[in-house]
């Protein structure tokens, strides 16, 4: 049976545009240097909001406000399931990479256009429906 991780990320706005953040190197070719939503995997017992507040903290040093959910997936990889949760996050600092190879501000009509990790991108048309006008 495959592992089944949950995942909180952060749909991020600045002047109209997406911040996604590009992936390193890892053992799963199929979401490396990739772009993703920033965020990571929801521990034990933790709230998809704290993970999320969390996480950027930890990979960014970025200090968010959240709000709502705005969407929720499940994706099926060859090696693990994840579920992913992305919530409508404002941020309230500066940001610094430490722990991604780089970062994009995007706009939504061109959302579609970028290479996306697979379990990220189920949400690009939806996202593009709603702020890609």
């Amino acid at each position: 049976m495959k592992k089944h991780i949950q995942v909180a990320a952060a749909l991020l706005f600045k002047d109209g545009k997406i911040f996604a953040t590009r992936r390193g190197a890892s053992p799963y070719f199929y979401v490396a240097h990739k772009l993703e939503f920033p965020g990571g995997k929801i521990e034990d017992g933790e709230r998809g909001e704290d993970a999320v507040k969390r996480e950027l903290q930890e990979e960014l040093d970025l200090e968010v406000s959240v709000g709502g959910l705005y969407a929720s997936h499940t994706h099926e990889y060859p090696d693990f399931i994840i579920t992913l949760f992305v919530y409508e996050c404002e941020m309230q600092s500066g940001f610094v990479l430490k722990e991604h190879e780089s970062y994009e501000w995007i706009d939504p009509k061109d959302i579609d256009e970028k290479d996306w990790a697979p379990a990220d991108a189920d949400i690009l048309g939806s996202i593009k429906r709603v702020f890609g006008e």
